[in-house]
Formats: C-alpha cells, sequence, structure tokens
C-alpha cells in the first residue's frame, strides 16, 4: 500500500505543477504546443521548416527537451527565435515543473506560441501532462507505418500526427494510407499531414493548423 500511496502522490504533483503551467498560459494568452516523436523522426528539423513560415506573423519561442547536449536548441536559436533547451540528464521525458520554470524566464508578453519539443520516445511522453493545449506527434516513413498500433496510446492523445520525412518514401515499407486508417480508427478527430521539410512539401496546410490551433487558444475557444 505505501508504495501505491507515492506514486499517487507523485501524480497528484505532476498534475498540480500542470496546472501551474496552464495558469501562466492564460495569463499570457500563450499557446503551448507539445511536439513528441522518436528520437531521429524529424522534430527538429520539422520545427525549424514551421518557424520559418510562422514568425512572419506569428511571435513563437522553442523549448527543447533532451538527455544532453545543446545541439537542437542551437539549430532553433540561428533561426532568430527565443529558445531554451530543457536537460533531463537521463529521464524520457519531460516534467511540467521544469516547462514552467523556462516559461517564467522568456518574456511572455512578446510571444504567442511556445513549441515543446519533448524527449524522443513513444511511449514516457504520453503519459504527462505538461499543460499543454495541444499535441502533435511526428512518425518518419523511416520508422515503419505499424507505430501507430504498436503504441496506440501516444497516437490516441495526438491532436495532429505528422508523418515526417515523405522524401524517404521510395526507400521505405511505409504504407500512407495504412497510417491514416488506423489513425482514423485510434482517433478520427486528429488531423494528419504528409509532410517532407527536406523538400519543403506539404507544410502549408500543416502551418494553417498551427496558425487555427493559436487562434482558437486566444479566443478562449480551448
Amino acid at each position: 500500500m505505501m508504495r501505491i500511496e507515492v506514486l499517487k502522490r507523485l501524480q497528484e504533483q505532476s498534475e498540480a505543477e500542470a496546472d501551474e503551467v496552464r495558469q501562466v498560459l492564460a495569463q499570457n494568452r500563450v499557446t503551448l504546443i507539445n511536439v513528441m516523436g522518436s528520437p531521429g523522426s524529424g522534430k527538429t528539423t520539422l520545427l525549424e521548416a514551421t518557424l520559418k513560415r510562422l514568425t512572419t506573423d506569428l511571435k513563437c519561442a522553442v523549448l527543447e527537451g533532451d538527455l544532453a547536449t545543446l545541439q537542437d536548441a542551437e539549430r532553433i536559436a540561428d533561426l532568430g527565435v527565443p529558445v531554451a533547451q530543457l536537460l533531463t540528464e537521463g529521464g524520457c521525458h519531460l516534467k511540467p515543473n521544469l516547462v514552467h520554470s523556462a516559461l517564467l524566464r522568456l518574456d511572455l508578453s512578446a510571444i504567442d506560441c511556445v513549441f515543446v519539443e519533448n524527449v524522443g520516445n513513444l511511449v514516457c511522453p504520453a503519459n504527462f501532462d505538461l499543460g499543454e493545449h495541444t499535441r502533435v506527434v511526428v512518425l518518419s516513413v523511416a520508422e515503419g507505418d505499424d507505430k501507430t498500433s504498436k503504441y496506440p496510446y501516444m497516437f490516441k492523445q495526438a491532436d495532429a500526427v505528422v508523418v515526417s520525412k515523405l522524401d524517404l518514401l521510395p526507400l521505405c515499407r511505409f504504407d500512407p494510407a495504412r497510417t491514416r486508417r488506423e489513425m482514423h480508427a485510434l482517433n478520427p478527430k486528429a488531423a494528419v499531414f504528409e509532410i517532407s521539410a527536406v523538400q519543403e512539401t506539404g507544410l502549408e496546410a500543416w502551418v494553417r493548423w498551427v496558425h487555427h490551433a493559436v487562434e482558437q487558444c486566444s479566443t478562449g475557444l480551448r
């Protein structure tokens, strides 16, 4: 019983910390988008391509989650976007208290949208509420088209799924139709986008979706 009680208290603490994140976001009318996916799925590359298009009319910032190094944060900083690298030092997911601390270090009065790039993992991040408004899962064609059925909880939680690295499709065993079919069965409300950030294809519909998510948040519809 003692072991169960400890886990319950930890979960309650995490939920309280996520509520604190929500309060900070609401006070500043900022949208938080949690971007999840496997290591190497193309999350950072997708953010780079997205930010180049968004920052013409939206003020964005990025929180980069990883186990070690500043490599991803440096890539975002090169775009002139405010960024913080959140190091978990072995942790398999970000926690809301770390996100909360990072948000307080940003000038949120000058920001419309914050992207959180979560630690590369299709399991742990799905189980933790960061106080985000929207969840996005990035799935590269190189990972195979069975991931939606093998990791259903991650995809059930998603508001959108980005099928990335579409330029590699001729080299991979990946059926986009299967992914769309399984996503519709798991989570019919989730939007699905097929994108090659390198070739800059499919980005227009995705960027419009992000704009809509930010507009919904700012008008209090989410």
